[in-house]
C-alpha cells in the first residue's frame, strides 16, 4: 500500500513540475541549437520580440501542415520571432536542412531553425510528448499561452501571438 500511496504521490509531483512551467509569466526556457548554418543560438539572441517556440519533428506530418499555413499568413505574425526546435544529434542534420529548404524558410529572417540534439532539454522543460508544440511568448520573455498540439486553425496561433503584450 505504502508502494501504491508513493507511486501515486510520484506522479503527482512530476506532472505539478510540467505545469508549472506553463503557467503564464513562466520564463522562456535556456537552450542552445545548433542551426542549419552551424552557428548556435540561446536565449540571448532573441530580440526582445514576441516570440513563437515551435518544437517540431521534420517529418511530422502536422509540423509541416503548421508550417505551410505559416508560410501563407506569415504577415500576420508581425515582427513575432519564430523558434523552431527539434532534437537530431548534431552532427547529422541533414533533415532539418531539408525541411528548411522544402519549405524555403531562409526566405523568412523571423525564423530560426535548429537542434538541440539529444539534450531533449527543451522536451523535458516541457514534458513534450507529441510535436508540433507551441509556446507564445511575449517580448519580456515570458509565457503568454502554449499548445500541446497544433491549433486547428492557424488564426487561432495568430491572435494569440497578437496577445502577448509584455
Amino acid at each position: 500500500m505504502k508502494k501504491l500511496i508513493l507511486f501515486f504521490s510520484f506522479i503527482i509531483v512530476v506532472l505539478s513540475c510540467n505545469a508549472q512551467n506553463e503557467k503564464p509569466g513562466a520564463a522562456i526556457p535556456g537552450y542552445k541549437i545548433l542551426k542549419t548554418d552551424s552557428t548556435w543560438a540561446t536565449p540571448a539572441n532573441l530580440k526582445h520580440k514576441r516570440t513563437v517556440l515551435i518544437y517540431f519533428s521534420p517529418d511530422c506530418p502536422h509540423c509541416q501542415h503548421l508550417t505551410m499555413e505559416m508560410r501563407e499568413k506569415m504577415k500576420q505574425f508581425g515582427d513575432a520571432q519564430i523558434l523552431m526546435i527539434t532534437w537530431s544529434n548534431n552532427y547529422d542534420i541533414r533533415a532539418i536542412k531539408s525541411f528548411v529548404k522544402e519549405f524555403n524558410l531562409k526566405k523568412y529572417p523571423n525564423i530560426i531553425v535548429g537542434t538541440e540534439g539529444y539534450s531533449y532539454l527543451i522536451q523535458k522543460y516541457y514534458g513534450i510528448q507529441t510535436t508540433p508544440y507551441i509556446a507564445v511568448f511575449n517580448a519580456d520573455g515570458k509565457l503568454s499561452k502554449a499548445f500541446r498540439k497544433a491549433p486547428e486553425k492557424i488564426d487561432t496561433l495568430i491572435a494569440a501571438v497578437k496577445a502577448a503584450k509584455s
